[in-house]
Protein backbone atom coordinates (compact mmCIF):
# COMPACT_ATOMS: atom_id res chain seq x y z
CA UNK A 1 0.00 0.00 0.00
CA UNK A 2 1.35 3.43 -0.90
CA UNK A 3 2.07 5.43 2.21
CA UNK A 4 0.93 8.97 2.63
CA UNK A 5 3.58 11.30 3.94
CA UNK A 6 2.18 13.33 6.78
CA UNK A 7 3.31 16.90 7.17
CA UNK A 8 2.52 16.93 10.87
CA UNK A 9 1.03 14.81 13.61
CA UNK A 10 -2.37 16.48 13.41
CA UNK A 11 -2.77 15.32 9.81
CA UNK A 12 -2.15 11.70 10.81
CA UNK A 13 -4.32 11.93 13.92
CA UNK A 14 -7.26 13.30 11.93
CA UNK A 15 -6.99 10.49 9.38
CA UNK A 16 -6.71 7.91 12.14
CA UNK A 17 -9.76 9.37 13.91
CA UNK A 18 -11.80 9.27 10.72
CA UNK A 19 -10.73 5.68 10.04
CA UNK A 20 -11.76 4.52 13.53
CA UNK A 21 -15.08 6.37 13.60
CA UNK A 22 -17.11 3.64 11.77
CA UNK A 23 -16.06 1.09 14.40
CA UNK A 24 -17.64 3.21 17.12
CA UNK A 25 -20.99 1.84 15.90
CA UNK A 26 -20.07 -1.36 17.75
CA UNK A 27 -20.60 0.48 21.02
CA UNK A 28 -24.22 1.14 20.03
CA UNK A 29 -25.00 -2.59 19.90
CA UNK A 30 -26.49 -4.41 22.85
CA UNK A 31 -24.35 -6.78 24.89
CA UNK A 32 -26.32 -9.65 23.36
CA UNK A 33 -25.69 -8.46 19.79
CA UNK A 34 -21.98 -8.18 20.54
CA UNK A 35 -21.78 -11.81 21.70
CA UNK A 36 -22.86 -13.48 18.43
CA UNK A 37 -19.98 -15.13 16.50
CA UNK A 38 -20.29 -14.66 12.75
CA UNK A 39 -18.84 -16.85 10.02
CA UNK A 40 -18.48 -13.74 7.83
CA UNK A 41 -16.20 -12.17 10.47
CA UNK A 42 -13.65 -14.98 11.08
CA UNK A 43 -16.19 -16.55 13.47
CA UNK A 44 -15.63 -13.51 15.70
CA UNK A 45 -18.33 -11.62 17.54
CA UNK A 46 -18.55 -7.84 17.72
CA UNK A 47 -17.00 -8.11 21.18
CA UNK A 48 -14.09 -10.07 19.70
CA UNK A 49 -13.59 -7.39 17.06
CA UNK A 50 -13.61 -4.68 19.71
CA UNK A 51 -11.02 -6.56 21.76
CA UNK A 52 -8.86 -7.35 18.75
CA UNK A 53 -8.66 -3.73 17.65
CA UNK A 54 -8.25 -2.20 21.09
CA UNK A 55 -5.74 -4.85 22.14
CA UNK A 56 -3.47 -3.56 19.39
CA UNK A 57 -4.22 0.05 20.31
CA UNK A 58 -3.25 -0.64 23.92
CA UNK A 59 0.16 -1.88 22.81
CA UNK A 60 0.45 1.21 20.58
CA UNK A 61 -0.38 3.34 23.61
CA UNK A 62 2.41 1.72 25.63
CA UNK A 63 4.79 2.21 22.69
CA UNK A 64 3.78 5.87 22.39
CA UNK A 65 4.45 6.39 26.09
CA UNK A 66 7.88 4.81 25.69
CA UNK A 67 8.67 6.97 22.65
CA UNK A 68 7.59 10.09 24.52
CA UNK A 69 10.65 9.68 26.74
CA UNK A 70 13.02 7.44 24.74
CA UNK A 71 14.29 7.06 21.19
CA UNK A 72 13.06 3.47 20.99
CA UNK A 73 10.20 1.30 22.19
CA UNK A 74 10.85 -2.14 23.71
CA UNK A 75 7.11 -2.83 23.35
CA UNK A 76 7.28 -2.52 19.58
CA UNK A 77 10.14 -5.03 19.51
CA UNK A 78 8.30 -7.50 21.80
CA UNK A 79 5.01 -7.14 19.90
CA UNK A 80 6.73 -7.75 16.54
CA UNK A 81 8.62 -10.75 17.93
CA UNK A 82 5.42 -12.27 19.28
CA UNK A 83 3.63 -11.66 15.98
CA UNK A 84 6.51 -13.19 14.00
CA UNK A 85 6.50 -16.23 16.30
CA UNK A 86 2.83 -16.89 15.55
CA UNK A 87 0.26 -14.24 14.76
CA UNK A 88 -2.68 -16.63 15.05
CA UNK A 89 -1.60 -17.74 18.52
CA UNK A 90 -1.22 -14.10 19.49
CA UNK A 91 -4.71 -13.29 18.22
CA UNK A 92 -6.13 -16.30 20.04
CA UNK A 93 -4.45 -15.18 23.29
CA UNK A 94 -5.84 -11.66 22.94
CA UNK A 95 -9.34 -12.98 22.23
CA UNK A 96 -9.20 -15.20 25.35
CA UNK A 97 -8.01 -12.26 27.47
CA UNK A 98 -10.77 -9.98 26.18
CA UNK A 99 -13.42 -12.70 26.54
CA UNK A 100 -12.57 -12.93 30.24
CA UNK A 101 -13.28 -9.23 30.82
CA UNK A 102 -16.65 -7.93 32.00
CA UNK A 103 -18.54 -6.25 29.17
CA UNK A 104 -18.43 -2.93 31.03
CA UNK A 105 -14.62 -3.02 30.91
CA UNK A 106 -14.61 -3.98 27.23
CA UNK A 107 -16.81 -0.99 26.47
CA UNK A 108 -14.79 1.34 28.69
CA UNK A 109 -11.50 0.42 27.05
CA UNK A 110 -13.08 0.58 23.60
CA UNK A 111 -14.36 4.09 24.31
CA UNK A 112 -11.19 5.43 25.95
CA UNK A 113 -8.05 3.80 24.58
CA UNK A 114 -8.26 5.23 21.03
CA UNK A 115 -8.49 8.80 22.32
CA UNK A 116 -5.80 8.17 24.91
CA UNK A 117 -3.48 6.93 22.16
CA UNK A 118 -4.20 10.02 20.04
CA UNK A 119 -3.52 12.29 22.99
CA UNK A 120 -0.30 10.52 23.88
CA UNK A 121 0.98 10.71 20.31
CA UNK A 122 0.65 14.50 20.47
CA UNK A 123 3.45 14.60 23.06
CA UNK A 124 5.76 12.17 21.29
CA UNK A 125 8.42 14.04 19.30
CA UNK A 126 7.53 13.63 15.62
CA UNK A 127 11.07 12.46 14.87
CA UNK A 128 10.38 9.37 16.99
CA UNK A 129 7.23 8.26 15.19
CA UNK A 130 5.78 10.40 12.39
CA UNK A 131 9.12 11.04 10.72
CA UNK A 132 10.66 7.71 11.76
CA UNK A 133 10.01 5.27 8.92
CA UNK A 134 9.96 2.07 10.99
CA UNK A 135 7.92 3.45 13.87
CA UNK A 136 5.48 5.19 11.52
CA UNK A 137 4.87 1.98 9.60
CA UNK A 138 4.29 0.19 12.89
CA UNK A 139 1.76 2.77 14.11
CA UNK A 140 0.00 2.63 10.73
CA UNK A 141 -0.17 -1.14 11.08
CA UNK A 142 -1.83 -0.89 14.48
CA UNK A 143 -4.25 1.86 13.48
CA UNK A 144 -5.32 2.96 10.00
CA UNK A 145 -4.14 -0.13 8.11
CA UNK A 146 -5.50 -2.43 10.81
CA UNK A 147 -8.91 -0.77 10.68
CA UNK A 148 -8.99 -1.20 6.91
CA UNK A 149 -8.20 -4.91 7.35
CA UNK A 150 -11.35 -5.29 9.47
CA UNK A 151 -13.90 -3.19 7.60
CA UNK A 152 -15.59 -6.33 6.23
CA UNK A 153 -15.78 -7.78 9.75
CA UNK A 154 -17.41 -4.60 10.99
CA UNK A 155 -19.90 -4.67 8.12
CA UNK A 156 -20.80 -8.30 8.91
CA UNK A 157 -21.34 -7.56 12.62
CA UNK A 158 -23.46 -4.51 11.90
CA UNK A 159 -25.50 -6.30 9.23
CA UNK A 160 -26.20 -9.22 11.56
CA UNK A 161 -27.32 -6.88 14.30
CA UNK A 162 -29.73 -5.12 11.97
CA UNK A 163 -31.76 -8.29 11.42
Amino acid sequence: MARMMYLDALEFLEEERDAFRPFEALDDLTDEQLQVPLAAAHAWSGRDLMGHLVGGLEVALVAARELAVNESSPSIVRWDEEWDAGGDAMNDRLLREWAALPMTEVRDRFRNVPGELRGTLTVVPETRWLKHKTHMEWFMGETIDHYADHEADLAAVLAASAT
